[in-house]
């Protein structure tokens, strides 16, 4: 016997942006799921997750992924739980993630869709630090940035979702970390919570002057963020042999004149290296990132921090916070509730919502 329909809700792009993009550029959109086909799954996403690259999809250009086509289903990542399935790799129940999109169901061949495997952790730490979020800061930080004890680790955007778990790896590690950050409120979470050694307020002080002094001997290693302006300034002051890892750019995201650094030439005096990656390049290996993680977090050494916006119609409004300066820490949409078998209480101090 066939179900009844269930009703989907989903925000469909429809004029791509030019600058910051307006809940303009989407149009609402409701009807039912369609019934399953042999192999297909049906997930009802819970939390949708909202990151700069969401802007970068919604360009003409082809990006590491494809365009998304205007009147289709506004891409993003998120978690949800399996309501049906005709696929044999998902169950009714199962926590599942992948792209499903602006939309509070989304049905999939299971491509790209992964199942979770539940933890002794809040729900949210699933699109955090045990989610794409950690994976790109574990791996940027150590695979391409390489931090030995005793060297100075400066991190742009460091209360951002990113930023601030890698501040705290660098920490773990036994760096200097000087955080970079535009409100007074991010640097005292910072320095007073995360224990970074030295922060700077970019809006409000001389950022050359700022890591003149906090990084004397010059940076050893910068974690890119916001790529523009503070990318250039931060290329002045590396050490020899420095990395730059190359993780966003989200200065420049919605830039109609982006500005790109025209101090290259310092890579080659100072026989630096830049290198861009993603985090997929590491899926992989997400073990041994998440056994590292959930060993920091159980003995307090790794916090996390989520800005948690209600409903999915306000997802468009919740982007702007991401380039606006608003949300610390990882911004989520939740757009449904979670399963009751997937609530289970914060185990551990380490563990900041």
């Amino acid at each position: 016997m066939e179900l009844h329909p269930r009703m989907n809700q989903r925000w469909l792009l429809t004029t791509r942006p030019h600058g910051q993009a307006r809940e303009s550029d989407f149009t609402w959109d409701e009807g039912p799921v369609e019934a399953l086909a042999e192999g297909e799954v049906l997930v009802r996403t819970v939390h949708l997750s909202l990151d700069p690259t969401n802007r970068v999809w919604m360009n003409e250009a082809e990006s590491y992924l494809p365009a998304i086509a205007l009147g289709g289903v506004m891409r993003g990542g998120g978690i949800g739980v399996v309501e049906e399935s005709r696929n044999p790799r998902f169950a009714p129940g199962d926590l599942a993630a992948g792209l499903l999109g602006w939309q509070r169901y989304s049905v999939s061949d299971g491509r790209g869709l992964s199942k979770v495997t539940p933890m002794p952790v809040p729900f949210t730490a699933y699109l955090s630090a045990l989610g794409h979020i950690g994976l790109t800061a574990y791996f940027g930080l150590l695979d391409i940035g390489k931090p030995k004890a005793g060297e100075t680790l400066v991190v742009s955007a460091g209360a951002g979702a990113v930023g601030s778990l890698v501040g705290q790896i660098g920490k773990i590690k036994g760096c200097r970390v000087v955080g970079i950050a535009g409100s007074e409120d991010k640097c005292r979470w910072m320095r007073d919570d995360l224990d970074f050694d030295a922060v700077i307020n970019y809006r409000i002080e001389n950022l050359q002057e700022a890591l003149r002094r906090h990084a004397p001997e010059g940076i050893d290693i910068y974690f890119d963020n916001v790529g523009g302006r503070i990318l250039e300034v931060a290329i002045d002051h590396l050490a020899m042999r420095a990395r730059i890892v190359a993780c966003g750019m989200i200065s420049q995201y919605n830039n109609p004149d982006p500005h790109g650094p025209a101090n290259l030439g310092r890579l080659i005096t100072k026989r630096a290296r830049i290198e861009g990656f993603l985090c997929t390049d590491y899926s992989g290996r997400a073990l041994e990132a998440f056994t590292d993680i959930v060993q920091w977090m159980q003995t307090g050494k790794l916090h996390y921090r989520v800005d948690v916006i209600d409903g999915l119609k306000n997802a468009p409004r919740a982007l702007d916070r991401l380039f606006d300066g608003s949300n610390t820490g990882k911004l989520l949409v939740r757009v449904s509730d979670e399963p009751a078998a997937a609530v289970i209480p914060t185990v551990s101090s380490g563990f900041l919502n």
